[in-house]
């Protein structure tokens, strides 16, 4: 190999090539997996990030030739099942991703691994059932059944019984379901806002207009979000509508490799947005993976479909929006409440987004608040933190999150990401700080407002 010089460029992504079917010859995954694996333990740059590398290095330093190739193979799996794809060591650690010689992007070669375990039916059937947001979404969120599956979430026993049968952890905190959705508010609060806004004032690359695409989690976990959205967008005078037809947007489904129903869920979603789009709507997302899988995944994954394109450079996160909103003197500033010490979380995959902390720029602007930002992931990843297997590593990775909020005695804590919210509670909760909560920024910018 050459000498081990890091790459001095921005790191760039090649697109995924997963309908070559060579991506699903194992043989040649394993060879790929040991060439990247031994340019990893070379380096050992991400040791502090996830359970992949700390994995791959015990792996390594517990083989007879304390090098990969002492590693069994069939050992090589062990590392891809810590990854849950949070992209941080390729944006922040690797000096040998692309344009590197090397070429390394490990989440994608984890990825592959994860398509080719399913393939083979490797695949647990609560990974399964976890991954079909829409369908027990659908399910939870009926009247009658929201009310017995958020009291069951919250009973000691039932939370055994579901570790026994699913291997759900009884620690970990669930999503709770409502019945009265995100999208049945956004319908019922704002539909009269494009009248009210009736001519759209375009600002840099945004319209004015915003067509809510809901999320899975967003519509049926924590509608107050899109309440809080859509009050933050109309009070900026920005009309608000929503994407007509939507359906997950496939990141569980990624991060569990099967590609085919990305495929699926890409075929539903593109076609909608593009519509809205082409009326003149920009597209905003509450949640920052499902933002991520329309900017990153899906034009990787199909980076020859003209639509899928057009909707990368149409979506947006929320915060982005308005601080494109901001640089032309057309974001509403007039705060009614200041909002003292904000402890934040940066979640990883709005941070792999390359756009800067624009949360935390914008909840700057804010009179007399002042914001601790904390850009260490919170390991929660949507499944893997409430898997049996995996919860208390994935407290262990958010330990140093817990700890810098605790230290910053703040008067709230925040994060991008509800599910990374959520998560920091409960290590708060396992050091005796059982009276807090997360408040997601959209909700403090809310409050800022005076809404």
């Amino acid at each position: 190999m050459a000498a081990r010089e890091g790459n001095l460029e921005a790191p760039t992504r090649h697109p995924l090539d997963w309908k070559n079917p060579d991506f699903y010859n194992e043989d040649s995954l394993n060879k790929e997996l040991e060439r990247v694996y031994d340019i990893c333990h070379g380096c050992r740059r991400c040791v502090s990030l996830c359970n992949s590398f700390p994995t791959l290095f015990d792996l390594v330093d517990e083989s007879d030739t304390f090098e990969v190739d002492g590693v069994d193979k069939k050992d090589f799996m062990k590392v891809v099942d810590q990854c849950y794809l949070c992209d941080l060591c390729y944006m922040t650690k690797c000096p040998y991703t692309p344009p590197h010689e090397w070429n390394v992007d490990f989440p994608h070669l984890m990825l592959r691994a994860k398509a080719i375990k399913l393939k083979k039916g490797d695949v647990k059937t609560r990974d399964k059932i976890l991954s079909a947001t829409d369908t027990v979404g659908n399910l939870a969120g009926i009247p009658v059944v929201s009310s017995i599956v958020n009291a069951s979430n919250k009973n000691g026993l039932a939370r055994k019984a579901l570790k026994s049968v699913l291997g759900i952890h009884p620690d970990a905190v669930l999503p709770e379901y409502h019945s009265t959705t995100g999208r049945k508010i956004i319908a019922r609060d704002f539909s009269e806002s494009a009248e009210r806004y009736n001519e759209a004032n375009p600002a840099g690359r945004t319209t004015g207009k915003v067509a809510i695409f809901a999320t899975c989690y967003g519509n049926r976990n924590e509608p107050h979000l899109l309440e809080d959205l859509g009050k933050v967008l109309t009070h900026n005078e920005i009309p608000v509508t929503l994407v007509d037809k939507e359906v997950c947007c496939g990141m569980p489904k990624l991060e569990l490799g099967d590609l085919k129903a990305v495929e699926h869920a890409k075929n539903v979603n593109i076609p909608e947005m593009v519509k809205m789009i082409d009326a003149g709507w920009d597209i905003i997302a509450p949640v920052p993976s499902c933002v991520l899988m329309f900017k990153q995944e899906l034009p990787l994954m199909f980076p020859d479909e003209a639509d899928v394109q057009k909707v990368k450079e149409h979506i947006f996160d929320p915060f982005e929006y308005l601080m494109l909103r901001h640089k032309k003197d057309l974001l509403n500033t007039n705060f009614k409440e200041s909002l003292g010490k904000i402890a934040y979380h940066a979640a990883c995959h709005l941070r792999v987004q390359n756009m800067g902390l624009k949360t935390r720029d914008l909840l700057q602007l804010i009179q007399d608040t002042s914001i601790e930002t904390i850009d260490r992931c919170s390991g929660h990843d949507g499944t893997y933190a409430v898997k049996a297997e995996y919860h208390e590593i994935s407290m262990k990775i958010c330990r140093p999150v817990v700890t810098k909020v605790q230290k910053a005695e703040s008067n709230y804590y925040s994060s991008d990401c509800p599910m990374a919210g959520h998560q920091i509670g409960n290590g708060l909760k396992e050091k005796g700080e059982s009276d807090t909560k997360p408040h997601h920024p959209l909700t403090l910018l809310r409050m800022a407002y005076g809404l």
